[in-house]
């Protein structure tokens, strides 16, 4: 990014030689796809902690976490691999130079380059995004077992507007840059304007890798006390109080023979990850 700052401020001057034009703007590209897939993996994993607690519970470990986010890197290598082809310096009036993606047919390639990144990087992660929690919000409207009428709603309210708060910093972030990528397929001529527009839309993209963990440690009570527990280990953790009202503890008696009974207990967790916890003594 610092770069990219330098080459912005100064006209679209590169000083860096080819191969860190090449470097750079390869990793640049990684980094965009790479924070998209990122975050449409935690909207699924959200659905999976929300809607399959217990079948996803295997899944769901930090080993397996790593894993993902390696694979994810890994794709978004994969997904990067024209700019790694193609990106190199840029003759600029003046015997200078500038730093750019120089497709081989850029007539033609240009409009398949745009519409690529902007269903990989945007259309598809952004469906998916809000599939997800479009699906966790109708999983929590039709629980089988609701819990007491206040902590639904309360709960209910809070996951929609994590979602939708998600949802809409992905879309305010993202959109501005790949709306001016299409429209600047039939700009020939960008004005002053276009360009200051394009500028901003491109700070707005780096911006939504800072802006999604902010949205999740100030909407989310589990993210706030993991983070207090991975910054401040023997620190003790406060939580929220509980009414008395907001926990249901029914049992269900399960007679399996003539001599033997066997006891089911379902509780409700307040935890706002697993709705439903099962236990069996």
């Amino acid at each position: 990014m610092p770069f990219l700052i330098h080459q912005l401020l100064g006209n679209g001057v590169w000083l860096f030689g080819a191969t860190m034009c090449t470097i750079i703007t390869a990793l640049d590209a990684n980094s965009q796809f790479a924070s998209t897939y990122i975050l449409t993996a935690m909207s699924i994993d959200r659905y999976l902690a929300t809607v399959h607690p217990i079948r996803s519970a295997y899944m769901r470990t930090p080993c397996m976490a790593a894993a993902v986010i390696l694979l994810l890197y890994l794709l978004s290598l994969l997904t990067s691999v024209p700019v790694f082809m193609y990106s190199q310096p840029i003759a600029l009036p003046g015997s200078k130079a500038g730093c750019g993606i120089i497709l081989p047919n850029l007539s033609v390639d240009i409009y398949w380059y745009t519409l690529y990144q902007f269903f990989l990087a945007f259309i598809f992660p952004l469906l998916v995004i809000c599939i997800v929690y479009l699906k966790i919000q109708k999983h929590i409207s039709c629980v089988v077992l609701p819990l007491p009428q206040r902590d639904f709603r309360a709960r209910t309210k809070k996951i929609t507007r994590i979602a939708v708060t998600i949802c809409s910093a992905f879309f305010v972030c993202w959109a501005p840059y790949y709306i001016l990528q299409l429209v600047h397929l039939k700009v020939t001529q960008p004005t002053t304007a276009f360009l200051y527009a394009y500028n901003v839309a491109i700070s707005l993209g780096y911006a939504s890798s800072c802006i999604n963990p902010f949205i999740y440690i100030v909407l989310s009570d589990t993210f706030q006390r993991n983070l207090v527990k991975a910054i401040c280990p023997g620190r003790p953790v406060r939580r929220g109080k509980r009414r008395s009202a907001g926990k249901v503890s029914p049992s269900v008696k399960l007679n399996s023979g003539p001599h033997q009974e066997t006891s089911l207990s379902l509780t409700y967790s307040h935890n706002t990850d697993n709705y439903l916890t099962v236990s069996v003594p």
